[in-house]
């Protein structure tokens, strides 16, 4: 009975080992925060809440999505994000409102404030396109929704690409993170001109 305990622990201690070798280390990453360029200075005291962006299953995670054809999609090897797409996207959105230190107050759910507008925004595309010669694709809708009224104010889709230089899993993220900066960069833009 002792023998056979013995024997089943030393099973167990062995394939954990063999599980903890087994698994590689993924590179993680994460997107820079966009400092989008604003023409006018002047300052709204207007609110704003950057609801969580919403996707498709194979977008709300943490594995970055390479598209090989029209209807086929991969995962980059050996990479993920550092969080789920949609909190790094809706992280970053914020920053970048924020940046341009031109309103009154930017934040998400929770986070109390007398909201004016919501940013309401889906991922549409966030990959890399492999068909042809790689290109980072990202495309994002965003509406604009008067808090106060329910009513949408304006609704837009922005798309941005950035070809990739180089090559290994960095080069793919700097080429997405190139593509979303010129994307955030429009969306702010665009939402300042319209609230």
């Amino acid at each position: 009975m002792v023998k056979s305990k013995t024997v089943i622990a030393a099973l167990v201690i062995a394939l954990s080992l063999s599980a903890c070798a087994s698994s590689k280390k993924l590179d993680t990453f994460d997107l820079s925060s966009p400092s989008p360029e604003v023409t006018s200075s002047r300052k709204q005291g207007r609110q704003i809440l950057i609801a969580a962006p919403s996707a498709l299953k194979a977008l709300d995670g943490e594995n970055v999505v390479v598209r090989s054809g029209p209807n086929s999609i991969s995962f980059l090897k050996g990479a993920q994000w550092a969080d789920r797409l949609p909190n790094i996207v809706q992280s970053r959105l914020a920053q970048a409102f924020e940046s341009t230190g031109r309103l009154g107050g930017v934040g998400r759910p929770g986070d109390g404030l007398a909201i004016d507008y919501q940013v309401i925004s889906n991922i549409r595309t966030f990959n890399i396109d492999a068909s042809g010669s790689e290109t980072a694709v990202v495309e994002i809708a965003v509406k604009i929704l008067n808090d106060k009224n329910g009513t949408v104010r304006a609704t837009k889709v922005f798309r941005s690409t950035s070809p990739v230089r180089g090559a290994g899993n960095a080069s793919y993220i700097a080429a997405l993170d190139s593509a979303f900066d010129t994307a955030t960069s429009d969306i702010v833009t665009w939402t300042l001109s319209v609230i």
